[in-house]
Order: structure tokens, then C-alpha cells, then sequence
């Protein structure tokens, strides 16, 4: 089993990475929800803009304006097109993300438990020679109680 020190020395370097791997994950969770958000934003402004449309479709619109509408409509639909590429992406970094750092944390809680084994077995070492010390002090005061000399 490895020393005390080289355990504690790979405890620290798994929590650096495990910390690094944590605040990955944390930038990727904001921009996915970034992402999000500007997808939904981009979708309610389409929403907006095809309802307004409508409204003047009832009232009379020339031509031109309803092809002007066709073709802002187009270029909404391919941004959030693209928005939606965004996001599934955000989501494919987060999910990376989340499983570099559970492979970090579980790394890191290995080591831990090494370090804990090591620990309870250096204490019980310990316990058996103090318990053999103490034996053979009481086997030597008993011995020369028997032959003072």
C-alpha cells in the first residue's frame, strides 16, 4: 500500500482536478442555460413578429411587404436553426462535462478511501505493539518478581 504522504499528495492533486473539472462543468451549465435563453428568445420574437404579420394580413398588406415578411420569416426560422445547433451542442458539453467530473470525483473518493485503509491499519498496527510492549513489560516485571537476584 502506498505511504501516507503519497496518498495525501494524490488526494490533493484529484481535488485540484476534480475542482478544474467542477468549474468546467459550471461554465458549460451557463452557457448551455445561455444558449436556452436566447433560443427561447429568438423564438418568441418569431412568434411576435408572425402574429403581427397576421394582424396586418387582415388589414391589408401590399406585396412587397408580405414578401419583406417572407423572407424575415426565412432568416428567423435558419437563426433558430442554428440557435438549436447551439443548444444540442451546450447540452453534448455538459454532458461531457458531467462525466469528466463524476470520473474525477470517484478518482478522488478512491484515493480517499486508500488513505482511510491506510489509516486503520497503521492504528491497528499500533494498538498490536503498544498491546506487545505492554506484555512483555508485564512478563518481565512478573519475572523478576519471581528471581529478585
Amino acid at each position: 500500500m502506498a505511504n501516507p504522504s503519497a496518498l495525501d499528495t494524490l488526494i490533493d492533486l484529484a481535488n485540484k482536478e476534480t475542482d478544474e473539472a467542477a468549474k468546467l462543468l459550471g461554465a458549460t451549465l451557463h452557457a448551455g442555460e445561455e444558449a436556452d435563453q436566447k433560443l427561447d428568445l429568438l423564438m418568441q420574437y418569431r412568434d411576435d413578429y408572425a402574429a403581427r404579420c397576421q394582424s396586418n394580413l387582415a388589414s391589408g398588406i401590399s406585396t412587397t411587404n408580405f414578401n419583406n415578411f417572407q423572407a424575415f420569416m426565412q432568416k428567423l426560422d435558419h437563426a433558430i436553426a442554428g440557435q438549436q445547433k447551439v443548444v444540442s451542442d451546450a447540452k453534448q458539453r455538459i454532458a461531457h462535462a458531467g462525466t469528466a467530473w463524476q470520473a474525477c470525483e470517484q478518482k478522488k473518493m478512491s484515493f480517499v478511501t486508500l488513505a482511510s485503509r491506510a489509516n486503520k491499519e497503521n492504528t491497528r498496527r499500533e494498538l498490536w505493539l503498544d498491546q506487545k510492549q505492554n506484555d512483555e513489560h508485564a512478563a518481565r516485571c512478573a519475572l523478576y518478581k519471581r528471581n529478585p537476584s
